[in-house]
């Protein structure tokens, strides 16, 4: 049925926007009477959850894994997954795992979370602190690994509503390991026509998110450089070729690269995170090693980024009679995408975000220099990654990733799975109509 209404433009777009949403979030359905009532009985629904969270979110905390190691992580979320009733494939990428939620027809629509901590010393004392010395989950990883389990319980429960499928992705090594692109290699995509990600932020409040369509991070690599010369005694500089003069020649070069032939308009980063080069006093090295990282907010521009700071380590190397070689260490670090919000998916994050949680909590996200192999899955599907808070100063949630001082409100806990669960059921709701039949995979069995 089509109808007509005689009302302003503008009008009109609020009042579609408006249908939709109301439609597509199975309020009907669901026998909500209203927007507001639907966001209220799932997040209600996910708050009663709030101790189950709060447990798994601490065993996952309380023994982080690193990149490609998570195999406790691994059966802890299979176990969860078992007791909820949800069916899972894996391996995926040595320890990650996809679940599946719903019809099992089209559409298909992806939520992922990484698994891997960092090599950081916790230095946040409480009763679940690390019990593993040297390795810490700093990044929030955990939390998001529990959002997602919370939201495989919501969406189970409302599994017989969900016009399509929801494709849960338990992803391990987002820590510099790319483990996103080696899932997408191995099929965890297979049919999912977008896809979805938050990531906890310390600046945000805790019941609040932001997204900005277009970019949000950047693309990233890693590098280091070996200068060779030829050491002896330092009291004799004209008998030796001093790698040291000539590397600290090609630190000050490579910034240039930023301050003289970048656009000013476009963001990069070039920082050299160390140098290392002989041990004594009165000796010079034959050797000195540097290294850091590149950022570009467009993969393009960080290709070409590449090609100049290997250009010009090797050059101004021989300009100091000395040998230089240049790895990108893609046998370890990949090389991250920029991450490119969709605007459509964007829009629906907001649309989304203000049902749950209000549109004063919902904000335009700021971009960021930071890398995140999220990306990989983009250059597949279209998606978006949101940011969502945890910042409450009263406990000390505060302190940015990465950061020995790291520390969770897990209140975000079932906010996340609220979100996650309303993103999946809404996107279905809105495009079920849209697809007649489902494309072939090698997971619908799942």
């Amino acid at each position: 049925m089509t109808i007509t209404l005689a009302l302003p433009s503008v009008t009109v777009t609020i009042v579609s926007v408006l249908l939709l949403l109301v439609f597509a979030l199975g309020v009907q359905d669901d026998g909500y009477t209203s927007m507001e009532t639907y966001g209220e009985g799932l997040m209600d629904a996910a708050k009663s959850d709030i101790q189950w969270l709060k447990s798994v979110r601490r065993r996952i905390h309380e023994y982080p894994e690193l990149m490609f190691e998570e195999y406790n992580t691994s059966t802890l979320i299979r176990s969860e997954l078992d007791r909820i009733g949800v069916s899972y494939e894996w391996p995926y990428a040595k320890t990650g795992l996809v679940a599946q939620i719903g019809s099992g027809l089209p559409p298909v629509v992806a939520l992922r979370a990484d698994m891997d901590a960092l090599p950081i010393q916790e230095q946040v004392e409480w009763e679940h602190k690390s019990k593993i010395a040297g390795r810490m989950h700093a990044c929030g990883h955990d939390a998001h690994v529990t959002m997602l389990l919370g939201a495989a319980k919501l969406l189970h429960q409302r599994k017989d509503k969900l016009k399509g499928t929801v494709r849960l992705i338990f992803q391990p090594a987002e820590e510099g390991g790319g483990g996103a692109d080696l899932m997408t290699k191995e099929g965890a995509l297979a049919g999912a026509e977008a896809i979805f990600a938050m990531h906890i932020d310390q600046s945000l409040p805790t019941g609040t998110i932001s997204s900005r369509p277009g970019p949000l991070c950047a693309a990233a690599t890693m590098f280091e450089a070996t200068i060779d010369g030829k050491g002896g005694h330092a009291a004799f500089p004209h008998m030796n070729v001093d790698p040291v003069v000539a590397a600290s020649f090609i630190v000050l070069s490579l910034q240039e690269i930023i301050s003289r032939e970048t656009d000013p308009l476009q963001s990069q980063v070039l920082s050299i995170g160390f140098i290392n080069g002989g041990e004594g006093h009165n000796v010079i090295p034959t050797t000195v090693k540097f290294g850091g990282t590149l950022r570009s907010f467009t993969t393009k521009g960080l290709i070409n980024l590449k090609k100049r700071v290997k250009e010009v380590i090797e050059s101004q190397a021989v300009v100091h009679r000395c040998v230089a070689s240049v790895d990108f260490l893609e046998d370890r670090y990949k090389m991250f995408p920029a991450i490119e919000n969709d605007e459509n998916l964007h829009n629906h994050i907001m649309d989304v975000g203000a049902t749950l949680l209000g549109s004063n909590n919902v904000k335009i996200a700021f971009p960021l220099m930071g890398g995140e192999d999220f990306s990989f899955y983009l250059q597949s599907i279209p998606g978006v990654m949101f940011l969502i808070g945890i910042r409450n100063e009263s406990i000390g949630s505060v302190h940015s990733p990465h950061s020995p001082m790291f520390f969770l409100d897990e209140d975000v806990l079932p906010i996340g799975a609220a979100l996650h669960t309303a993103i999946a059921e809404s996107y279905l709701g809105k495009h079920s109509d849209h697809i007649n039949e489902c494309p072939e995979t090698r997971h619908t069995e799942l």
